[in-house]
């Protein structure tokens, strides 16, 4: 019902029914919520034109019109990845914490796994998300990405022997992340790093995103001895001025750093078996103005 208490137009209805999945696939695809958000809104104007007695499959057409924006705004971010300074991070999504129960979606929004995705060419990314992450079938599949059936086929076989092949190592357990996530704001807070580096895995890598605005890693930062030395500088840093906020982001916690009030760093940590094998740290302001407005309003 809206505010006055009439139901929303049939148009009107569908898309809000739908917008949180139109919102995860665009968001899966691009890497970016802003994005994403701009999607929603050429989805909308589409869908409002659209003569509902001719649509069989509401759901299904408006997952159609999201793919097609979002292929055509993905090809275009490719060419800006070409040219991006330093490392590239997909933006931070706040979630809520009921996210990380749904395993499957928890897995397919975390950094490490939209990292994955960045190595998918664009169709293989959507063949991909919208069969093994929300299990649409390759008819509807065909009809988003427009292509034959038998491609489409052809190209989930690809896409997920590559996805496999680079998908992290085991299950995410939440409360090992948030073990970790206490050493790292323990290290932050009191400037003791002992707890988060018994926690570093021997391979661990750093992956920092500062899009060359803010002062990042050109370069991710690969093994214990060389991530701990960078994380000991990086707290002495960030000790003495900022702030630490534990918060959920994409489907597992995180920290939020902030520096005289604005947020200057979000932090997610990967775990394998125990141990930090990521650390992805965005620094990107553009990437973080989204979260400021929805920390602040929660506030």
């Amino acid at each position: 019902m809206s505010e006055d208490g009439h139901r929303p137009d049939p148009a009107t209805e569908a898309f809000v029914t739908h917008r949180n999945l139109l919102f995860t696939v665009a968001y899966e695809l691009l890497g970016s919520a802003a994005d994403a958000e701009d999607v929603l809104q050429e989805t909308w104007l589409r869908w409002a034109g659209v003569d509902l007695s001719a649509v069989r499959d509401r759901r299904a057409y408006l997952v159609r019109i999201t793919t097609r924006q979002a292929l055509g705004r993905l090809r275009v971010l490719g060419r800006r990845k070409e040219s991006y300074v330093g490392p590239w991070l997909p933006e931070p999504l706040l979630t809520a914490p009921d996210v990380a129960e749904d395993v499957e979606l928890a897995d397919s929004i975390s950094l490490a796994m939209m990292l994955v995705l960045e190595t998918l060419g664009p169709a293989e990314r959507a063949v991909f998300v919208l069969r093994d992450v929300f299990d649409l079938g390759y008819d509807e599949i065909a009809e988003a990405v427009g292509k034959s059936l038998p491609a489409v086929r052809q190209i989930a076989h690809r896409a997920r022997a590559h996805v496999a092949a680079r998908r992290p190592r085991g299950a995410v357990s939440a409360a090992e992340t948030r073990a970790a996530l206490g050493a790292f704001q323990r290290a932050v807070e009191t400037g003791d790093l002992q707890g988060l580096l018994d926690l570093l895995a021997p391979d661990v890598v750093a992956l920092s995103d500062g899009g060359g605005v803010k002062q990042a890693m050109p370069r991710p930062v690969v093994g214990a001895e060389k991530v701990g030395r960078l994380l000991a500088a990086g707290v002495a840093v960030w000790g003495p001025v900022s702030t630490v906020q534990r918060t959920e982001v994409n489907g597992h916690p995180a920290l939020i750093l902030r520096i005289d009030g604005e947020i200057d760093l979000v932090v997610a940590l990967r775990m394998d078996d125990g141990r930090v094998t990521g650390i992805y740290s965005v620094r990107n302001p553009e990437k973080l103005t989204r979260m400021e407005r929805a920390t602040t309003m929660s506030r």
